[in-house]
C-alpha cells in the first residue's frame, strides 16, 4: 500500500481515530488504525470492539492499493511534529515508512488480516436527519447523560424515533435533558417499544463527524447496535444494556409559575452568585419576586454572595435552590439570545426549564 495527502487531512483523521482507539489494553492489535487503499480511495478503520469507525479519507493519492496496520499513537505523533505540507505512507505486513520531503520515519508492521472486522452501513432501514439539527441536539443531551449507574442504563443517550420525530434524552438521575427534531423515516424503520441507549463516547464521535451542517445523517437502531452513516464515515455502536427510567413521569403536572429568562444575562447571574460557593456548599439560592430574581451564595470559608437582575415575573415569591453547575452545563449549550421559560411548582419540586418548542432541562433541587 501506498498513498499521498496533505498532512493536515491525515491528522485530523488520526485524531478521530484516536478517540475509538482503547486506553486500556484489551488487544494489542487494536491499537492500530487498518487502512484500506482502493484505486479511487482509502479507508481508514478504528475499533475498541464495542465502537467502530469507517473513516473515508479526502484528498488522498492512491499509487499502490493495499491494506495495512498504523500505530495509531507513534502515527499521531509524527503527523503533529512533521513540518512537511504532504507525506507518503508506504505500509505492508512487514513495515511502515511515513516520509515527506524533510522528513522520514520507518517503523515494523503488523498482519492487517489480524484486525477484527468494523461493521459498515447496511440495509433500507433507517431514519435521516440534517447534521446541524443533530449535531445540537447532541450537544443539548449529551452533558446530561451519568457517568455510572449500576441501576438503570444512563450512561449515554436515549434514541427514540417514531414517524417524523427524532427524540435524544439524557439523565444521571439529579437533571434531565430533551431534545427533539424532524426526521424522515425510510424503510419502515421505528423504535416505539425498544430501547436503544447509545453509549456517550459513541455520540461525541458522532458530534465530531458533523461539520456540514446541511449534511443528512442515516441512523439505524437495531436490537444490540446502533450505526450512524455521514458522507465519509460510518459509526458503530454497541448500545448500553439494561432498563431505562421511565422519563416521562419526572415532568411537573401542574406549574404554578412560569417565569421567562434570558439565557445570556440567566448565564452571568448564575456564575457570578456561584463564585461564592465551595466544595462543601455547592448551593445557590434563587429568590422570585415581583419583577426580581435574587440569586445568594454563601461558603463557610469562601464568603457570600448576592446578585439581582430584573425579571417580568408578576406571581408570588418563590425561593429554590440548585447545584450552580446544573444550571451552568445547560445554559453554555444555548444560545445567549435565547429565552428560557422556567416552570416552578414551589421551592421542593423539580425545576423544568423549556427552550423553544424543541428543548426540555429538569433540575432536581437542593434542600
Amino acid at each position: 500500500m501506498k498513498v499521498l495527502s496533505h498532512r493536515e487531512g491525515l491528522l485530523s483523521a488520526f485524531q478521530l481515530a484516536s478517540v475509538v482507539v482503547p486506553t486500556r489494553d484489551v488487544k494489542p492489535v487494536l491499537r492500530n488504525v487498518k487502512a484500506l487503499a482502493e484505486t479511487d480511495r482509502c479507508t481508514f478503520l478504528a475499533t475498541d470492539l464495542e465502537l467502530g469507525l469507517r473513516l473515508e479519507m479526502r484528498g488522498v493519492r492512491v499509487e499502490e492499493a493495499g491494506e495495512a496496520l498504523l500505530p495509531v499513537a507513534r502515527v499521531l505523533a509524527i503527523l503533529r511534529e512533521s513540518t512537511d505540507d504532504e507525506l507518503s505512507i508506504e505500509a505492508s505486513a512487514q513495515s511502515c515508512l511515513i516520509r515527506g520531503q524533510l522528513n522520514e520515519f520507518e517503523m515494523g508492521g503488523e498482519d492487517p488480516g489480524d484486525f477484527p472486522e468494523v461493521p459498515a452501513f447496511t440495509g433500507d432501514s433507517y431514519h435521516e436527519v440534517a447534521a446541524g439539527m443533530l449535531r445540537e441536539m447532541i450537544r443539548r443531551t449529551v452533558f446530561a447523560a451519568a457517568t455510572e449507574n449500576p441501576r438503570y442504563a444512563v450512561t449515554g443517550i436515549l434514541w427514540e424515533l417514531e414517524g417524523d420525530v427524532a427524540r435524544l434524552v439524557a439523565t444521571d438521575g439529579r437533571r434531565l435533558a430533551v431534545g427533539e427534531g424532524t426526521a424522515t423515516a425510510h424503510g419502515g424503520h421505528d423504535t416505539k417499544g425498544q430501547t436503544h441507549v447509545v453509549p456517550t463516547k459513541a455520540m461525541q464521535l458522532l458530534e465530531r463527524n458533523l461539520q456540514d451542517p446541511d449534511e443528512r445523517v442515516r441512523v439505524s437502531l437495531r436490537p444490540n447496535e446502533a450505526l450512524f452513516k455521514t458522507e465519509r464515515a460510518v459509526i458503530y455502536s454497541r448500545l448500553v444494556e439494561g432498563r431505562y427510567p421511565p422519563y416521562r413521569e419526572v415532568f411537573p403536572k401542574k406549574p404554578t409559575a412560569k417565569i421567562h429568562l434570558g439565557v445570556g444575562p440567566f448565564l452571568t447571574a448564575v456564575r457570578q452568585a456561584a463564585v461564592m460557593t465551595d466544595d462543601e456548599s455547592k448551593k445557590v439560592i434563587f429568590s422570585f419576586a415581583k419583577k426580581k430574581l435574587t440569586l445568594q451564595a454563601r461558603g463557610p470559608a469562601t464568603g457570600r454572595s448576592k446578585v439581582e437582575m430584573p425579571t417580568e415575573y408578576e406571581g408570588k415569591a418563590i425561593e429554590i435552590a440548585f447545584d450552580p453547575k446544573f444550571l451552568t452545563d445547560m445554559l453554555r449549550v444555548l444560545n445567549p439570545e435565547d429565552n428560557l421559560v422556567l416552570e416552578l411548582v414551589d421551592g421542593n419540586s423539580v425545576a423544568l426549564f423549556r427552550c423553544g418548542e424543541n428543548y426540555s432541562y429538569i433540575v432536581m433541587p437542593l434542600s
